[in-house]
């Protein structure tokens, strides 16, 4: 299973999910507006013009949406949901992420590497998130993690990216561990990892149950 966001701080505005009926917070939901043809389009920033409908980061909850009508439903319109819309959303959140860290890492805010990452949880400004590639040692995790304690320290620890999206985002090789310090890309980095590793969980499900 993918590894999920922990330590997440911070209350999210929370959302009817179309599909499920669930009242969920805003990480654990992805909202969709209909275009100007039709078509169900993701909105990743939640920022596109239009109602919004919010929907469970599962592909479960995909396909039941796509299978129920529930988008058509939601918007009382005549929509198109294009094929595929699962892995859709999964690209665009990694991108976003991958972009969100490349402008983290070009501003001085991130960390690369696990010796750095230890140095930087003794800086001035300690960081707020925790990167491990999917994949990371057992071992790698638990020092850091002993790191934050014996520090005294809270950052959200998050594994929903493998070592190749990781190392790409930084324009770095193999890299494994990254820290990102407080702020508004912190923030963002952090809604979006829970919505990625939410979806990632369930498809890592599915394929386990296979």
């Amino acid at each position: 299973m993918a590894a999920a966001v922990s330590n997440h701080e911070g209350a999210l505005r929370e959302r009817r999910c179309i599909a499920t009926g669930a009242i969920l917070p805003e990480d654990k939901l992805v909202r969709f507006v209909v275009g100007p043809d039709g078509d169900i389009v993701p909105d990743i920033d939640a920022k596109l013009p239009g109602r919004g409908l919010w929907l469970s980061a599962d592909p479960a909850a995909i396909a039941r949406a796509e299978k129920k009508n529930d988008f058509a439903k939601a918007a009382k319109a005549s929509v198109r949901v294009p094929p595929g819309l699962a892995a859709l959303v999964e690209k665009l959140l990694v991108a976003r992420l991958k972009s969100d860290l490349g402008m983290a890492r070009r501003a001085g805010l991130v960390a690369a590497g696990f010796d750095k990452v230890v140095r930087a949880l003794d800086g001035k400004v300690p960081p707020r998130l925790l990167f491990a590639a999917a994949g990371a040692s057992a071992d790698g995790r638990r020092k850091l993690a002993a790191a934050l304690v014996s520090r005294g320290l809270a950052a959200a620890t998050v594994g929903v990216l493998t070592r190749a999206e990781l190392s790409l985002a930084l324009g770095r090789e193999n890299v494994v561990h990254a820290a990102v310090r407080p702020g508004a890309l912190a923030d963002r980095l952090m809604l979006n990892s829970a919505r990625l590793a939410a979806l990632r969980a369930r498809v890592a499900d599915n394929e386990s149950e296979a």
